[in-house]
């Protein structure tokens, strides 16, 4: 039997199906509650029940002490609603709502998608989860220092593995390592969530998504955090690349097109003989399309000159400069 579950001070509210956590159905409405582990064991979750009864679940007496639960707390990871409650809790509405982690990781699965493209899946240790935005990325913390920064291809919701989306740099130390070195069960460390590139929830816009070769990771990210919260807001989505090879999750596009009904078009700057697509720059495509963007709100990722072309000209083509998001980019001298 699924019970309602309200939260204060916010009053956001939401049901939970039978057998579901709270924070579980909190993330699958679309709703930000702050977590650490989803298994009981840090206490990030942890929230007062003003009202109602829920089952403690798998909490761990470290995270939750005796006191507490008489107390009326709970972790929102394991609590189970047995009737409607109220609970309060203080919600992630922004980025810096977000702690900043440093945690190891195991490489998971490494997938070349395309000839300079892999695919990188990470695993962090079983009692730890890294909270993030749909968009935002992490950092590698390497030697002597240095950091690496990719964007996050996965929604918040698949959080079991984090999804990097790598091009190989001709050159750069960490690229090489990962296309001619790096193995699975390799231990690495991150620090992360950063960045202010997420999706604006509380819009009702429709929604521009531009993405130029590799930055369409943190695009897919947030096309599958909209559609796992049900966003109802049109969805166009726009990928540029070189050549065919550069689309190397294009099925997963047209997937999305055939099945959510997200507009999408592929560009191609150098083309092959047979390309019967679309040409050229992919924010001018863009713009041939949607001459008037005055009642859109964009989100853009890729190179710099990408990126800077696209907020000038957008911006030019009517767009409010307060709804253009962009995730640039550059890449760490060799």
């Amino acid at each position: 039997m699924a019970h309602q579950v309200t939260l204060q001070p916010s009053g956001h509210s939401f049901s939970v199906a039978d057998g579901a956590t709270i924070l579980e159905a909190a993330l699958d409405a679309g709703i930000h509650l702050p977590y650490g582990c989803k298994n009981g064991a840090c206490g990030a979750c942890k929230a007062k029940v003003l009202r109602g009864k829920v089952d403690l679940g798998a909490a761990q007496e470290s995270a939750l002490p005796a006191d507490e639960r008489v107390a009326g707390m709970a972790l929102m990871c394991c609590a189970r609603p047995l009737s409607d409650v109220i609970v309060e809790v203080h919600e992630v509405n922004a980025a810096r709502d977000i702690p900043v982690k440093t945690l190891p990781c195991r490489v998971e699965q490494l997938e070349r998608v395309a000839d300079d493209v892999m695919v990188i899946h990470l695993k962090l240790p079983s009692n730890e989860r890294l909270q993030f935005l749909a968009g935002q990325y992490i950092e590698f913390l390497l030697a002597g220092g240095k950091r690496r920064a990719f964007s996050l291809a996965n929604a918040p919701h698949a959080d079991d593995l984090l999804e990097l989306h790598v091009r190989h740099i001709p050159g750069g130390n960490f690229t090489e390592h990962v296309f001619s070195k790096m193995k699975v069960k390799e231990i690495l460390r991150i620090e992360g969530p950063f960045g202010s590139f997420h999706l604006r929830e509380e819009s009702d816009k429709p929604i521009l998504l531009v993405a130029g070769g590799t930055g369409f990771a943190p695009i897919k990210g947030l096309i599958e955090h909209a559609l796992h919260i049900g966003i109802k807001r049109p969805m166009a989505l726009y990928w540029g690349a070189k050549n065919r090879a550069g689309l190397y999750l294009n099925a997963l596009c047209e997937r999305w097109a055939q099945e959510n009904g997200i507009r999408y078009t592929p560009v191609l700057s150098e083309p092959d003989a047979d390309w019967q697509g679309r040409t050229g720059l992919v924010h001018e495509v863009v713009l041939a399309d949607h001459p008037d963007l005055s009642a859109y709100q964009a989100y853009v990722c890729g190179a710099p000159a990408m990126c800077e072309a696209a907020q000038r000209d957008f911006v030019a083509h009517g767009l409010p400069p307060q709804e253009f998001f962009a995730d640039v980019f550059s890449y760490a001298a060799k």
